[in-house]
Order: C-alpha cells, then structure tokens, then sequence
C-alpha cells in the first residue's frame, strides 16, 4: 500500500477524529503495526491476518480511547469484544461507559442506556461489556427501582427520542426483559457469524432471567411479576403480535419446567390466573376486553404445560357444592350473559333498561348485538374445552371429571323446592347462565355427530347412564365421568343388569354431559320464561286499568312492568341466539334419530328403514333416562313459544320427530311415563303447521311444514298413537297427574282437528268410524278386485278394529249400567264433591257423541256384533242423571264440565228420548232438569264475572279457580283448594308438585288464607249489593 492510500484510509476513518491531527492518528497506527510485527514474531499468524487488519476494523467498529489503549493479545480480540461490548448495549440498553457521547460517532450503538454506575465503580477501568460480566450487568439493570433515573446520552444527537428513553428506562422488569428478548432475535439476524454464538447467548439470558425473576419475584421491590406478564400478553393480543409474546414464554416455560427446586411450575404460575380470574370477574358480555382475556385464555389451554396447571386451578374447594364451581376460573367465565346477576335485581343491570321508552326496533338492534356477543363468547368457550380434550389424555381426563362432578353437584336444580326458594337456591348451586353458556359449547362439541346420518351417533352406548359409582382411575380408564346417573329415571324400567363394554367413546360421554346440562339449565330457563310470560301479561292488563280508571296505582305498576319487560327480554336474548338455537335443534333432531332406532332394537351403526308393525328387542330403553326425551320435547315447544322461525326455516328434518312421536306417543312399553307420552301431543302440536297463520309471501317453510306433516308416511299410526294417548287420559286408570290432564289435552283438540281436516290422518281418528268405512267397501264389492294379500290384510284390519270397539263398547256399556242401577238406591257417594265431577264429566262426553250432531259416525252395519247399545247408553245415563237430579250440589256440578256440557246437548238428549219411545214421565222429568242446570248455569257465570279479578293468591295453583276451602301440602308447601287434592289423590298418591307421597289426613287447613278469601268474597258482594 502506498503512503497516499494509507493516508486516505486513515483520513476517513471516523476514529482519527479522535486525534488532535492527522499525524498523530498516523503515528498511533504506527505504532500498532510495529507491536503487530513484533508478535506476529513470537505467535503464529493466521493466514487471514493481514497488515491493514487494524485499519479495517477501524473503518468497521468506533471506539472510545480507553477501549483501543487496553492490552489485548491481538488485534482481532479487541475488535470482537468492542462488538460485543455494542451488541449487549443494543440488546439490553446498558452500558459501563458514560465518557462524553461526543467523543462517539453513534454508528452501531443505541441512542439512550441505563448506566450501570455502581458496577461501573467496581470494576474500576473497565467500561465495557463482555460475556463475563453481561449477567451479572442484567441483574444490577433488573434491580433498579426506576431505570429512568439512569438515563445516559451514547451518542452527541441531542433530538429528543422519547422511544429510546421508553425502551432503555422500561421500569417492568418482565416486559424490559421480553423486549431484550426480541431484539436478541433481531440481532441474530443481522451480526456476522463470529458474533452469533454471543447473540444466541444473550438470546437464552433473556429467558434465563425471566425464569429467575418468575421462581424469586419477591427480591425484586415494587415489582408485581405476574401482573406484568398478563399485561405483556393482554397487550400483544390487542396489538396483534401475540405469536411473538407466545414464543418468549414457549422458551420460559420450558425453562421453568426444568428447574423447580424453587418453587414448582403450578406455583409459579397460579398467580397468573388469580389475576386473570380477578379481572374476568368484573367483565361484561359486550366488553371487547373480555375477548382479549378469553384469548389468553385459549393460549394456556394449548399449552400443555399451562394446561395442566389451568385444570388443576378451576377445581373447586367443595367439589360437592355446586355454587362453588362457579367461583373457578372457568366458572366465572361461564356466569357471564346478559341475565341478571340477582334474580329480581334490575339496577345497574345493562341490558334493555326503561323497554318500554325503546322503539320494537331499538330493542331488536340491542338483542342482535347481543347476539354476536354471545356466538362469539360461545366459540371461544368451546375452543377451550376443545383444546383441553385434544390437547393429552391427561387434560382430557380433568375437564371431563370437572364436568361430571359439576353436574353432579348442580343435579338439585331440576328439583320443583328449588324453584319456591331463590335464597337457598343461589347459596347451593350454580347460576342459569352458567348453565347455559355451558350448554351452549358442549352443544358445538356435539355437532360433529349431531347429523340424521351420522353414523358416529349410532354408537352412542346407553349403558354409560346405568354404571354405578366408579373410582378416579376407574372413570379414566372407562371414559366415564357423570355421577348419578344410575338413579335417574329411565324410560322403560330395567329387567336384567346390561352388559358392559371395557370402556366407552367420546360421542357417548359427549350426549350425556350435553343432555343433562340442558336438562339443568336450558329447561329450567324455559319454565322462568313461561311464568314472566304469563306475569307479563297479567300486569300489563292491570296496568292498562288502573291507568284507564286514573288509580293512584298506575305509576307501581307501571313501574314494576318495566321490572318485569328487562328481565323478560334479557332472558329471552340470552335463550334465543341463533346458533345456539340451530346447534340444538340439531342434536335434538339427531336424538329423535337416536331413540327411534333403539326402540326398534337397532345396535348397529347404520341406521334402519322405520317399519309397522314395531319389532322386538327394545331393550335399550331402560338404560336411557327420561330427561333425554323431555328435552327434546321442551325444546321444540320453546321454539314454538319463542323463536318459531327456527322451526319453520328447519321444516325438512322434523320428519324424525314425527316419527319419535308416533313411536313413543302410542307405546307404553317403549315410553312408561303417562306424563311425558301425553307431553308428546304438545310436542307434536309445536312441530305442525300453524292452523291460524297466513303464510308469508317471503317464507315457503309454512308450506314446508305442511307438506312434511301431510306426506308423513306413518300418519295412520301416528293419528292411533294420538288416540291412544287420548283416551288413556281420559278413561284408564293411569296414575295421571291430575292437575296436568287439561293440559294435556289441550293441544289434542287442534290437533285432531287439524287431523281430521287431513285425508292421510282422518281415516285413523275413530275405531268406528274406520270400521264403517270398511263395511262400505266390502258391500261394494271393492274388496274383490284386490290380490288375495291385500284382501287379507283388510280383513285383518277390520277384524282388529271391531276388537278394539268392542272392548271399549263392552266397557262402556257395563260401566254405564252399573251407574244406573247403583245411583236409584246410593247417592251420596256418586254425588261427593270429589266424584261428581269425574262422573259428570264421563255422561256429557258420552252424551255428545251419542246424540249430538255427529252421531251418524257411530252408525255401524251391525251394532250388536261390535256390542254397540246407543240407545241403552242414552237411556242408562238419563237415568243416573234423573238418579242423582234430587241433590243441589250434584246439578250445580254439571255446569262445571267446559268440555261437554251445553244447554244444546240436553236438549238434543230429550228429542232422542222422544225419538226412542221413552215414558212420557222420564222424558218431562229430564226437560225439567234440564231447565234446573241451566239455571244454575247462569247463576255460576255471573259469580264467576263477579270474582273474576281474585288475586292469584286466592286462585288454585292447579285449576287456577278461586279456593274455598284452602289446604297446605306438607311437603311441598303449596296451598290447594280441598277438592282438587282429593281429586287428584283419588288416582295419584303423591303430592303433586314434587311426588312424594301423600293421603288427604296429612293435608292442614290454611285457616288464615280461607279467612282472607272470606273476608274478599263478603267484600265482592257487598260492592255488587251497593251496585244493583
């Protein structure tokens, strides 16, 4: 090189602006050479070595004048440490150098660092950073209590950056110490190759720190560790580099996991979910904050590690105490919805305040919002327990006993003292949004099975609910996690012990842990929203009066409507969201499928044609508990009471409710419970096509549903199984639930019209009316063109329906004479308050059919070969009638029947006296009782207008009129009138609100109410008496 080019390297290397002159620069570099030369003598050189190595790491590297004056063995060394000393500067904003900044070009350094002044003294003269000293740097750097107080300029720029100053003084030591973490991550992708090893190095130092300051955070002061880690990824979430904190934390945890002699990983980390659980708490539905944590949430339920710790953490402190799931972790999330948080308690409650000062379309807009709120919040609770059940046997193992003792502990809530006592309630057991938000993810879990075709629904095992009470390993190896479930009622009772498979899949675990939450939550909230409905509409229209009259009353009343309208409309938005909804019906439909093909005995995983007559081998059925069936009843009947639109947009698939209907309506050997096959009528009433709704020209789905319902190909067996059901209500001794048998039959009637207006179904209504209709076709001849098959099968038909009319003629007529002749000598049993009724109801049903308008149905070819005696009937039951007429209370009675009885009707009875040839005496006898009812007839509506406006507290709970002679039940606690007790416990001992048993001498007078009734009643007339 020649004395031109050296002095041109020399001049522009920033380094010689360091020296008082080019020259003495040139005399430096000098010198350097000749000390080179010197040892170059006594080591051996590399071959890369080279005379001008000194200039070019000059022109490379700034240094300040005590780092080039320090004695190294060569040259190389100190351009790498001087490297070094900048890259840990760079990573860690520290440094031991405060010489005057500008003195330093700023090429390679950060603009602002923390000095480390107290190292810096004890070390005396050194004022850079190796790898010796970086750690124990870090550690004075995480000590400081305000790094900001420690600022230093390394370089002469005097711009304000306040980044640099956030960056270098950060003051939580965990986010201080993720931030070195990336820029290490930066500058392995930036230094040259000799310098990775050292970036690497600081690289893992970072997470070698924030595991130390995770495992002893108490020695760092004013610090709060697990707070700031929340924070970092609160924040990263937000800000969309959360894959960057989870990579840090990847490496923590695993740093974590390997050195537990401090503390164990669990204890390191509970901290972090106190504080989430603590600020999760206090978080509404529609708080986008929320989300963010549900985020972090989803993380540790991914991270093996984090998850283990997660399902340890959510185990409540009395696992037998259903209340205390929900103070978990996972709990807290489950509580949050837009139902209130105190039942009753509408202040500072967020949803639909002041409904009735909203527009219908205000309050649509709010519940839709709503409703994206919740498909998301649902979402992510599913991907939680996704991830949990995905993640390794082990998590897999925990949430599931979660679960099953969860339920377990909250089976209290179906029962009917829950209800009557909110105090205690909400002190045992777990809220209804819990359940609900709960219902709702298991419900996504299920989708993957809940298709009519699925063949993975088929392999649900009903034997999961007849296993008795297992141990923990047990469950973990069987795949059994619910408790109890041996004791629930099942559908038909069980005649031999079910045979066991080793274990059982996840499709069996999933549809039971899904149908009993429902059953806990889905279908206590449908109760509550028809008692608010009902309540509704009850202040509604005393407001509406008292406002029309100017009462004083108008404002409470007011008042409390607006009460009543936020919980009503917060209940309905928190029950009604779509998906939720579709998911539902989904595994409703799916469990029709389910049920249907066990009760034709299908144990294989391809499901069967549906065929007539039924086959054997329905066993199953006793393994499978009741509450399967009620749900999917329950809830189509809310989807027709509350979001029908799901049903009509669904018309396609409830062919498979049809048939679960037709099947179990009719069935008492597949269905024993008398309550929960007549139930099935109103299930299917929900199902049909609306009889009074005009169909909308935007909307083809009413038009669906008829065509489903009219084209079902089993309408024949499901009008049978209706009739069945029908008059096994009315006539069998059953032990029917008395205070439910109008209930009952209420949605029947429609039904049977709607039927009878069907061809396919009007064919199958009446015995009789077949059976003539059959008689007609043979007269003809028509039988006779058919196949010899098709021939028999009509005389089979035939034949079974003449056997069934004439059981039923057979029994009608004895029961019917019987009556005559035991009421000419006995009255006063026939006309006790608690049988007249019955019997009374009996006459008039057979009056109507006998000789009202449509009797000619009943015209058969032959009545004696079907044992038909209408005009015996007709005549043995005027003579009860005419047997009993003497007793006031037996024809005050006859008015009471409001199914049968009409003045018409008896008027149509005398002219088929007349018709018969009865005795003129009986036939003016019974005109003159006739008149007698009649009369009383009117005298009862006019006291019925009269006392129309009781409070409820005055009416029976159970026929809703008003109680003359109230009496408490001693374990319920609900007070009945006298006579509706007696009634009932005429064919069902047991207390009609929780069925426990119960005779009418354990029954007490509810002296007090009857005193009040009185004193209203007296009250009544009196006003009346001042009115006439």
């Amino acid at each position: 090189m020649t004395d031109q080019e050296n002095n041109n390297n020399i001049s522009s290397n920033p380094f010689a602006a360091l020296f008082g002159s080019l020259a003495d620069a040139k005399q430096f570099a000098a010198i350097q050479k000749e000390q080179l030369k010197q040892q170059s003598d006594e080591l051996p050189v590399s071959p890369d070595d080279s005379d001008n190595s000194v200039s070019e790491s000059l022109d490379e590297f700034d240094y300040s004048v005590a780092e080039i004056s320090r004695s190294f063995r060569s040259q190389q060394e100190i351009c790498e440490q001087l490297n070094i000393n900048h890259m840990i500067q760079r990573i860690f904003l520290i440094t031991l150098d405060n010489s005057d900044p500008s003195m330093k070009s700023g090429n390679g350094i950060p603009s602002r660092c923390v000095y480390l002044e107290e190292m810096a003294v004890e070390l005396e003269d050194q004022d850079w950073l190796d790898m010796s000293n970086v750690e124990q740097a870090i550690f004075a750097r995480l000590l400081l209590q305000d790094p900001g107080n420690h600022l230093i300029n390394m370089t002469s720029c005097t711009t304000l950056n306040l980044s640099a100053d956030r960056d270098a003084g950060e003051r939580h030591i965990f986010c201080y110490l993720y931030s070195c973490f990336q820029r290490a991550k930066e500058e392995i992708t930036k230094v040259p190759e000799n310098l990775l090893p050292f970036a690497v190095q600081c690289r893992n130092l970072t997470v070698s720190n924030t595991r130390t300051v995770l495992l002893t955070p108490e020695i760092y002061v004013d610090q709060n560790i697990h707070e700031q880690l929340v924070d970092l990824m609160l924040e990263a979430v937000q800000g969309a580099h959360f894959e960057d904190v989870t990579e840090f934390l990847e490496e923590v945890i695993e740093a974590l996991i390997l050195d537990e002699e401090v503390r164990t990983f669990p204890e390191v980390m509970i901290p972090v979910f106190d504080i989430l659980l603590g600020r999760i708490k206090d978080l509404e539905l529609c708080q986008i904050l929320l989300y963010a944590y549900l985020d972090i949430l989803l993380y540790f339920t991914r991270q093996k590690d984090m998850a283990k710790v997660f399902v340890e953490y959510i185990q409540p402190k009395d696992p037998n105490n259903g209340q205390m799931y929900q103070k978990t972790l996972l709990g807290v999330i489950l509580n949050i919805s837009c139902l209130l948080k105190t039942p009753g308690v509408v202040e500072n409650h967020g949803y639909f305040l002041n409904p009735s000062r909203s527009s219908p379309q205000e309050i649509k807009i709010q519940e839709a919002n709503i409703h994206q709120f919740m498909a998301q919040f649902h979402e992510k609770i599913y991907q939680m327990l996704k991830n949990l059940l995905q993640l390794s046997p082990e998590t897999k193992h925990c949430i599931l006993s979660w679960l099953g003792n969860c339920l377990h502990a909250n089976a209290g809530r179906t029962k009917i003292w829950a209800n009557q006592m909110p105090e205690i309630f909400f002190q045992m057991y777990a809220s209804d949004a819990f359940f609900l938000n709960l219902g709702a993810a298991l419900l996504k879990l299920c989708q993957p099975f809940c298709k009519p075709r699925s063949s993975r629904l088929l392999t649900f095992n009903p034997t999961y609910c007849a296993l008795k009470e297992l141990n923990d390993e047990e469950r973990k190896i069987k795949n059994v996690h619910m408790r109890g479930l041996d004791k629930e009622t099942c559908l038909i009772p069980a005649v031999q012990e079910p045979t066991f498979p080793q274990n059982y899949n996840l499709v069996t675990e999933n549809l039971a842990l899904t149908e009993y939450t429902l059953y806990l939550g889905f279908h206590r909230l449908h109760d509550q929203m028809v008692k608010i409905n009902q309540n509704l509409h009850r202040l509604q229209v005393a407001w509406r009066d008292a406002q029309q009259s100017s009462s004083p009353a108008a404002d409470s009343l007011r008042e409390q409507f607006e009460r009543l309208m936020t919980i009503y409309l917060s209940t309905k938005t928190a029950m009604t969201e779509p998906q939720m909804l579709q998911n539902c019906l989904n595994l409703q439909v799916s469990m029709a499928v389910l049920l249907v093909q066990l009760a034709i005995g299908n144990e294989g995983s391809q499901p069967i044609e549906l065929t007539f007559p039924l086959p054997d081998g329905y066993s199953s059925l006793a393994y499978v508990p009741e509450f399967f069936a009620d749900n999917l009843g329950d809830f189509l009947i809310f989807l027709r009471r509350f979001a029908d639109d799901i049903l009509e947009t669904s018309a396609d698939s409830l062919e498979h409710v049809l048939n679960f209907i037709t099947i179990f309506t009719g069935s008492i050997e597949r269905m024993k419970n008398p309550h929960l096959r007549a139930k099935l009528a109103e299930v299917l009433e929900a199902v049909m096509p609306h009889l009074d709704q005009t169909p909308s020209p935007l909307l083809s789905s009413v038009f669906h549903r008829k065509r489903v319902f009219c084209n079902f190909p089993y309408a024949p067996q499901l009008a049978e199984a209706l009739i069945k059901v029908f008059v096994d209500i009315e006539f069998t001794g059953d032990p029917h639930q008395f205070e439910q048998k109008f209930n009952y039959r209420r949605p029947m009637y429609p039904i049977l019209r709607y039927m009878w207006g069907t061809d396919p179904y009007r064919e199958s209504i009446k015995y009789l009316s077949k059976i003539k209709i059959q008689q007609i076709e043979k007269d003809r001849g028509e039988w006779d063109s058919l196949t010899p098959e098709a021939r028999r099968e009509k005389e089979a038909g035939l034949q079974m329906f003449g056997q069934l009319a004439r059981f039923h003629n057979i029994m009608s007529n004895e029961t019917i004479g019987t009556l005559a002749f035991l009421t000419s000598e006995i009255k006063s049993l026939f006309v006790h308050p608690f049988l007249a009724e019955r019997i009374i109801s009996m006459l008039n049903y057979f009056l109507q059919h006998l000789v009202g308008p449509k009797m000619g149905a009943l015209k058969v070819k032959d009545f004696s070969e079907f044992d038909f005696k209408p005009q015996q009937l007709v005549s043995d039951i005027c003579t009860i009638y005419l047997n009993l007429g003497d007793e006031e209370n037996f024809c005050a009675t006859v008015p009471k029947d409001g199914r049968s009885y009409s003045p018409t009707l008896f008027a149509q009875t005398v002219r088929v006296l007349k018709k018969i040839n009865k005795p003129g005496n009986m036939i003016v006898a019974f005109s003159n009782l006739a008149e007698r009812i009649k009369s009383l007839a009117d005298l009862q509506q006019q006291e019925e207008e009269t006392y129309a406006d009781a409070c409820d507290e005055f009416l029976d709970p159970i026929m809703s009129t008003l109680m003359s002679d109230p009496v408490v039940l001693p374990s319920s606690r609900v007070t009945v009138d006298r006579s509706t007790i007696a009634r009932h416990l005429l064919s069902d001992q047991t207390d009609p609100f929780n069925r426990s048993p119960l005779t009418m001498d354990q029954i007490r007078p509810n002296t007090e109410l009857k005193e009040k009734i009185q004193r209203w009643l007296a009250e009544r007339k009196q006003q009346k008496e001042q009115l006439e």
